[in-house]
C-alpha cells in the first residue's frame, strides 16, 4: 500500500515536471515575448499624455438645526418639512451640467493653446507665451469648432493659419500684429504676448495651435472625469476629483466650481432677503402715510376742543386701563400683520417666497421651511423641467406646507379676535368708571389709541427692515472648503507598474498560449510522455535528432544520438536474454511507414554492436525500397538474388564493410517482381539458420508493417523486433497498428524505439551526454529551431 502510494506521488511529480520543462525547453520564446511586450510599454508610456488627479474636500453645511415643529413632526414620514440640506441634492447640484458649464464658461476653457509635438501635442494653459482674448462673440461661438496655427515671425508680428475647409478668418491677409483686432466667423480676438511666462517669439519660435472646442463636447469631457462623492454615510464632508494632463488647470476647475456652487447658493438666500425687502418697504410706505393722517387728526382734534392735559380725577382709570390698552395694541398689530400675511399668499405664485420673521408665533416656523422647499425647487429646476420626479416631490410639499402657513395663520387670528373681544369687554368695565370725562376726553383717546398702533407698527417695520439688511450683509457660503484642490505629483494613468506588469503577464502568456494551442493540436508523438498510458509495449529507448543523418558512427562519436544508441544496445541485452549461447541474437527493425527512421537505426545499431567487439551482419530486407546504400557503400546485388537463385551461395553476396574490425553487410539486392513470394520460400529460414551459427549479431532492415506483409513473413526468424517510431511524424492514432501487433503476438520479443527526438531535452527522462557536431546559426540556438 505505502509503496503504491509513493509510487502515485512520483509519477505526479514527474508529471508536473514534465510539464514544467516542457514549457521551460522554450524559454526563449518566452524572453522574447516579454522583451518585445515590455518595449510596447515603453513605447507606450512615452507617447502617452499622463493624467494627473487633482482633489478639493468641502463641508456642505447645515442652514439650520434642531429638530421639527409640532406642526411639521405629523408630515414627517412624508418627507414635509426637513431642517437639513440634503446632501444627494448637493451632490446632484455639484455635478450638474449648469453648474459645470457656467464654471467653464467663466474660466474659458473653449479656447486651448496647444503646443504641437512630433508625436504628441501638450496643452500649455497657463505656460503660453501668448494670450488670446475674444473682443465680441458671435451667438453661435459656443457651437462652432475651430483650429489656428499661431507662429511668431517677428518681435512685434505673427502669422496665423488654418485649414482650408474649415476657414473661420475674415482678414485676406494671414500676418498680423500683437494688439491687433482679428475678424473672423466666431467675432473680432486679440493676440497678446503673455507677461507672465514671456518666451522667445523670434523666427525658430514654437507652433502653438489655437483651439476652439464647442462648450457641449468641453462640458460632457469635464463631467465625465468629474467625482463626486461623501467621504463617509455619517459626515456631510464631500470629495471632489478630476483627472487632467494639465495638474494646474484640474486644481483651478475644482477650486471654481466650488466657488460657483457657493455664489450660486448665496444668490438663492439673498432672494428670500430681498424679496422680505421689498415687501417691508411696500408696508413702510403705506403705514407711513396712515401714520401721518393720524397725527393730523390729533393735531386737529386739539385745536378745536383746546385740549391741552387729562383730567386729574381721571388718571387712576386711564393707568388701570393702560395695560388693556397695550395688549389690545399688540394684537391689532398682529391681525393687521396676519390680514397682510394672508391676502399676499392669496396673491403669490408658487415660486414666490414668503416674508419671513414679520409675525411671532409657530408660523415663523412653518413660512421658513416653506421658503426653503421653494428654494430647493428653483434651484433644481436650474438643471431640471417640472416634470422631474424631484420637482413633482416637492411641489406637493410647498403645497402642503402652504396649506399649513395658512392654517396656521387663521388660527392664530381667530386666538387674537378672542383675545381682542375679552380685551374690550376689559377695558369697557373701566370705561364704565370712568363715565364723567368729558366726551372730548374719550374722543382724544381713541384718535390716541389709533396713533400709537400706528407708531408701535413703524417702528416694528423699521426694526425688520434693519434684520433683514444685516442677514442680506451677513450670507454664509454653504460649502466650506476643508482643503483646496490639490493636484498629485505622480500621474494617475497611465500607471507604470501596471502597464510593465500587464506587458510582462502578457509576454508571457502569448507564448504559453501559442505553445499550449500548438501543443493541444499536434496529434504527432514528440516524446516518451506522449507514449504513456498509449501503449504496452516495452520501451527501450530514443533516438535524438542527429546534425549528420547519414554519417556512420564511429569509434570516437560522442554526439548525443550516438551515446544514445549505446545505451539501447546495453538494453537489448536484456531483452536478448534468453537466446542460447553460441547463437547469434537477431534483431529485426521496422517500422509503420517509410521516412521514420528504421534504416539509420539498423545502420547504426549494428555499428554500435560492431565497435563494441561482437562479430555484426547487418541485412536489408527492405527488399521493395531498399535504404541501405544512403548509408553505406554496397553492392546491388544482395538477398534478391540468393534467394531469386538455385545454386548461388548467401556467403556470395556478403562483403565486409571498411573501417570495422567485424562488420559484414548483406545488401538488399535488386528489387524483385514478386518480393512476398520470395519471403515466403524456403530459402529465407535456411539462410537466417547458416547465419545464425557465424555472428554474434544479426540487424535485420525490414519494411514497413502498414503497407506490406513482408515483414511479417520473416517475423518467425527474430529473437527481437525493433519497432521504430519517429518524433513529430508518426501520429498518436497511428499507435493502433504496432498496439495491435503486440497484443496479438506477430512480432517476437517487440519492443519501441523513438527516434528523432528534440535534442535540446535530451533523451530518455531528459538527460543526455555528447557534444553538438556542426555549430548552429545564433538565432536558431536562440530560439530553439533545427
Amino acid at each position: 500500500m505505502e509503496n503504491s502510494i509513493q509510487t502515485d506521488n512520483t509519477e505526479q511529480d514527474f508529471n508536473i515536471r514534465a510539464i514544467v520543462d516542457q514549457y521551460a525547453a522554450h524559454w526563449r520564446w518566452f524572453l522574447l515575448g516579454m522583451m518585445i511586450s515590455l518595449s510596447i510599454a515603453y513605447v507606450y508610456l512615452r507617447y502617452t499624455t499622463p493624467q494627473y488627479k487633482a482633489a478639493t474636500t468641502i463641508l456642505v453645511k447645515d442652514e439650520k438645526k434642531g429638530g421639527l415643529s409640532s406642526e411639521l413632526s405629523a408630515f414627517a414620514d412624508m418627507g414635509i418639512g426637513g431642517a437639513k440640506n440634503n446632501l444627494d441634492n448637493e451632490i446632484e447640484i455639484l455635478k450638474s451640467r449648469t453648474l459645470v458649464e457656467s464654471t467653464l464658461r467663466k474660466m474659458n476653457l473653449a479656447v486651448t493653446l496647444v503646443s504641437q509635438g512630433k508625436i504628441i501635442s501638450s496643452d500649455l494653459y497657463k505656460n503660453a507665451p501668448i494670450i488670446v482674448t475674444f473682443l465680441n462673440k458671435k451667438q453661435d461661438f459656443e457651437d462652432r469648432t475651430a483650429a489656428f496655427e499661431f507662429k511668431a515671425t517677428a518681435p512685434n508680428s505673427f502669422e496665423l493659419q488654418e485649414e482650408a475647409e474649415n476657414k473661420m478668418l475674415l482678414a485676406s491677409k494671414k500676418t498680423f500684429r500683437y494688439g491687433e483686432s482679428i475678424p473672423s466667423k466666431l467675432g473680432a480676438f486679440v493676440i497678446n504676448k503673455s507677461l507672465v511666462n514671456p518666451l522667445s517669439h523670434g523666427e525658430s519660435a514654437t507652433t502653438i495651435q489655437i483651439v476652439i472646442t464647442p462648450l457641449e463636447k468641453v462640458v460632457n469631457s469635464y463631467r465625465s472625469r468629474l467625482t463626486v462623492n461623501p467621504l463617509s454615510k455619517t459626515s456631510s464632508v464631500v470629495e471632489l476629483s478630476i483627472s487632467d494632463p494639465v495638474v494646474e488647470k484640474a486644481e483651478d476647475f475644482l477650486n471654481n466650481l466650488v466657488k460657483n456652487y457657493n455664489e450660486d447658493a448665496a444668490a438663492d438666500k439673498n432672494f428670500i432677503s430681498e424679496n422680505t425687502s421689498r415687501f417691508i418697504a411696500n408696508r413702510l410706505a403705506l403705514i407711513t402715510e396712515e401714520l401721518d393722517g393720524v397725527e393730523q387728526n390729533v393735531q386737529d382734534f386739539k385745536n378745536s376742543n383746546r385740549l391741552t392735559d387729562i383730567e386729574t380725577e381721571a388718571k387712576l382709570f386711564i393707568e388701570g386701563s393702560s395695560e388693556y390698552d397695550k395688549k389690545g395694541v399688540e394684537a391689532d398689530i398682529q391681525l393687521n400683520m396676519i390680514a397682510s400675511m394672508l391676502d399676499f399668499m392669496k396673491k403669490s405664485k408658487k415660486a414666490d417666497l414668503l416674508p419671513n420673521n414679520i409675525i411671532s408665533g409657530e408660523a415663523t416656523e412653518l413660512i421658513g421651511e416653506y421658503n426653503k422647499l421653494v428654494l430647493d425647487r428653483n434651484r433644481i429646476l436650474k438643471s431640471a423641467t417640472e416634470s422631474n420626479p424631484s420637482v413633482v416631490k416637492l411641489d406637493a410639499q410647498i403645497e402642503s406646507l402652504k396649506s399649513n402657513v395658512s392654517a396656521s395663520l387663521t388660527r392664530m387670528k381667530s386666538n387674537l379676535q378672542i383675545q381682542k373681544r375679552d380685551l374690550n369687554g376689559q377695558e369697557g368695565l373701566l370705561n364704565s368708571k370712568i363715565g364723567k370725562i368729558p366726551v372730548q376726553e374719550r374722543q382724544f383717546r381713541v384718535i390716541a389709541r389709533q396713533q400709537k398702533v400706528k407708531e408701535e407698527l413703524y417702528l416694528y417695520l423699521l426694526q425688520k427692515r434693519e434684520e433683514t439688511a444685516i442677514a442680506m450683509a451677513a450670507t454664509e457660503a454653504i460649502a466650506r472648503v476643508v482643503d483646496e484642490a490639490k493636484g498629485s505629483e505622480v500621474p494617475v494613468s497611465p500607471k507604470k507598474s501596471i502597464i510593465y506588469l500587464a506587458a510582462l503577464l502578457l509576454g508571457l502568456l502569448v507564448p504559453f498560449g501559442v505553445i499550449y494551442v500548438k501543443d493541444l493540436l499536434d496529434t504527432k508523438i514528440k516524446s516518451r510522455l506522449d507514449l504513456e498510458g498509449k501503449t504496452l509495449i516495452p520501451f527501450i529507448g530514443d533516438v535524438p535528432s542527429s546534425d549528420s543523418p547519414n554519417e556512420l558512427i564511429r569509434s570516437e562519436s560522442r554526439t548525443s544520438s550516438a551515446e544514445a544508441l549505446r545505451i539501447i544496445r546495453t538494453n537489448l541485452e536484456f531483452m536478448l536474454s534468453r537466446v542460447p549461447d553460441g547463437q547469434a541474437k537477431t534483431i529485426f527493425l521496422t517500422s509503420t511507414f517509410p521516412s521514420e527512421g528504421k534504416t539509420f537505426v539498423s545502420v547504426n545499431l549494428a555499428a554500435t554492436f560492431a565497435l563494441s567487439g561482437k562479430k555484426v551482419l547487418l541485412i536489408g530486407m527492405d527488399i521493395r525500397s531498399p535504404r541501405l546504400d544512403d548509408y553505406l557503400t554496397i553492392p546491388d546485388d544482395g538477398v534478391t538474388n540468393y534467394l531469386s537463385s538455385k545454386d548461388l551461395k548467401v556467403e556470395d553476396f556478403i562483403v565486409k564493410y571498411d573501417g570495422f574490425q567485424h562488420f559484414d553487410i548483406l545488401p538488399a539486392g535488386i528489387v524483385p517482381p514478386n518480393p512476398a513470394e520470395l519471403l515466403m520460400s524456403q530459402k529465407v529460414e535456411t539462410m537466417f539458420e547458416n547465419l545464425k551459427k557465424k555472428y554474434d549479431y544479426i540487424i535485420v532492415d525490414t519494411a514497413p508493417v502498414a503497407l506490406v506483409t513482408d515483414t511479417l513473413l520473416i517475423a518467425n526468424n527474430a529473437d527481437c523486433f525493433i519497432y521504430v517510431a519517429r518524433a513529430n511524424v508518426l501520429e498518436k492514432r497511428m499507435l493502433n497498428i504496432p498496439n495491435t501487433l503486440y497484443k496479438e503476438h506477430k512480432l517476437p520479443n517487440m519492443c519501441l524505439l523513438l527516434n528523432d527526438t528534440d535534442s535540446s531535452k535530451g533523451y530518455g527522462y531528459g538527460y543526455g551526454y555528447g557534444m553538438q557536431v556542426e555549430q548552429k546559426v545564433w538565432y536558431k540556438r536562440l530560439l530553439n529551431m533545427k
